[in-house]
Protein backbone atom coordinates (compact mmCIF):
# COMPACT_ATOMS: atom_id res chain seq x y z
CA UNK A 1 0.00 0.00 0.00
CA UNK A 2 2.81 2.53 0.74
CA UNK A 3 4.40 1.84 -2.82
CA UNK A 4 0.81 2.89 -4.65
CA UNK A 5 0.99 5.83 -2.14
CA UNK A 6 4.49 6.61 -2.69
CA UNK A 7 3.73 6.18 -6.86
CA UNK A 8 1.09 8.26 -6.77
CA UNK A 9 2.59 11.24 -4.92
CA UNK A 10 5.77 11.55 -7.64
CA UNK A 11 3.01 11.44 -10.15
CA UNK A 12 0.77 14.26 -8.42
CA UNK A 13 4.20 16.29 -7.56
CA UNK A 14 5.60 15.78 -11.53
CA UNK A 15 2.03 16.84 -12.78
CA UNK A 16 2.18 20.06 -10.92
CA UNK A 17 5.51 20.70 -13.12
CA UNK A 18 4.36 20.33 -16.45
CA UNK A 19 3.97 23.33 -18.88
CA UNK A 20 3.09 23.38 -22.32
CA UNK A 21 6.41 23.77 -23.97
CA UNK A 22 7.02 27.47 -26.25
CA UNK A 23 6.98 27.48 -29.63
CA UNK A 24 10.76 27.62 -30.17
CA UNK A 25 11.51 25.16 -27.48
CA UNK A 26 9.05 22.83 -29.52
CA UNK A 27 10.84 23.58 -32.53
CA UNK A 28 14.64 22.79 -31.35
CA UNK A 29 13.42 19.51 -29.79
CA UNK A 30 11.91 18.18 -32.77
CA UNK A 31 15.11 19.33 -35.24
CA UNK A 32 17.01 17.44 -32.49
CA UNK A 33 14.91 14.15 -32.75
CA UNK A 34 14.72 14.71 -36.51
CA UNK A 35 18.56 14.60 -36.65
CA UNK A 36 19.22 11.87 -34.02
CA UNK A 37 16.76 9.89 -36.03
CA UNK A 38 18.14 10.64 -39.45
CA UNK A 39 22.00 9.70 -38.00
CA UNK A 40 21.06 6.53 -36.79
CA UNK A 41 19.40 6.27 -40.13
CA UNK A 42 22.47 6.81 -41.99
CA UNK A 43 24.13 4.70 -39.34
CA UNK A 44 22.00 1.38 -40.52
CA UNK A 45 22.59 1.91 -44.36
CA UNK A 46 26.36 2.16 -44.01
CA UNK A 47 25.99 -1.06 -42.11
CA UNK A 48 24.16 -2.65 -44.62
CA UNK A 49 25.89 -1.16 -47.18
CA UNK A 50 29.24 -2.01 -45.73
CA UNK A 51 27.29 -5.69 -45.17
CA UNK A 52 26.62 -5.87 -49.08
CA UNK A 53 30.18 -5.90 -49.97
CA UNK A 54 31.29 -8.52 -47.37
CA UNK A 55 29.33 -11.18 -48.82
Amino acid sequence: MFKIKSFFNQCVRVWKLLRKPSNTEFKTVAKVSALGLGLIGLIGFIIQILMSFFQ
